[in-house]
């Protein structure tokens, strides 16, 4: 039993306009181990956001359900945090405030949620820009802002929906680091939709690739969590694999739909 786990679960939309059910994941079987770091990979509408949504509660699966260690998500929770695309920040408060925000007033008082946001702003390289709002940030630290504030709620398990895909590349590898070295010092479960093979190989310790819709799991790799213990070659060898894979699961496929009037 793992912390997140996916239990044949098909996910459909209606079209009005077509007048039918679209299937865009299919079967998914899933099952994230305790302290995971997995990535999401697969081509643009194969499902992986919407998959993500289901896991924290936000959709439900037409067929099939997900469990939160043995619990069936029917809803949001606290112990699992999402980062969005967007930075979905309160432009009327501070850095401070904002991170404030999503702690608990009846667990904590507010010096304990002073001193925790504190904490987490360090954290994410922000410290001396507490007092700051959104709108004088850059985007690579609203996002840090967006991160700790997601850390400092002491999620079990954390999802990310492509949060980076909007950054310059250098600003993105920066904020990639020092995810990973909270994620090694808090160690969460993570789960990550990103189009970014190379951003998948840094982070990841399992890689899972999506066909295109309807989403399919159609191949996963399993790496070392210290990167460093894999040669270049593995290296190259491991993207390569996901590139080519990339390529194979791209054939041309017919969208499952369901017809509405049967």
């Amino acid at each position: 039993m793992g912390v997140i786990d996916i239990r044949g679960v098909y996910k459909a939309y209606y079209e009005p306009k077509l007048n039918e059910g679209r299937v865009v994941l299919k079967n998914i079987n899933l099952s994230i181990s305790e302290n995971e770091f997995v990535c999401v990979i697969g081509p643009s509408g194969c499902g992986k956001t919407t998959l993500l949504n289901m896991i924290a509660g936000f959709e439900k699966p037409l067929k099939g359900e997900i469990f939160y260690r043995d619990r069936k998500i029917l809803s949001p929770g606290p112990e699992r945090a999402v980062i969005f695309q967007e930075y979905s920040l309160l432009p009327w408060m501070s850095v401070q405030k904002n991170v404030e925000f999503s702690l608990d007033r009846k667990k904590y008082s507010p010096k304990e949620r002073g001193k925790i946001a504190s904490e987490y702003i360090e954290k994410v390289k922000l410290a001396g820009f507490e007092n700051s709002k959104p709108n004088l940030l850059s985007g690579g630290m609203r996002q840090r802002v967006a991160i700790a504030r997601a850390f400092a709620m002491q999620p079990d398990v954390l999802l990310m929906d492509e949060p980076f895909s909007s950054l310059d590349e250098q600003t993105r590898r920066h904020l990639d680091r020092e995810i990973l070295d909270i994620w090694k010092d808090e160690k969460k479960t993570v789960v990550l939709v990103t189009h970014s093979v190379e951003e998948a190989l840094l982070l990841a310790t399992r890689i899972v690739l999506l066909t295109p819709s309807p989403g399919q799991v159609f191949k996963e790799w399993n790496l070392p969590a210290e990167k460093e213990s894999l040669s270049s070659e593995q290296m190259t060898a491991f993207k390569n694999d996901i590139i080519k894979n990339l390529g194979v699961c791209a054939c041309a496929k017919t969208p499952v739909t369901i017809d509405t009037q049967e």
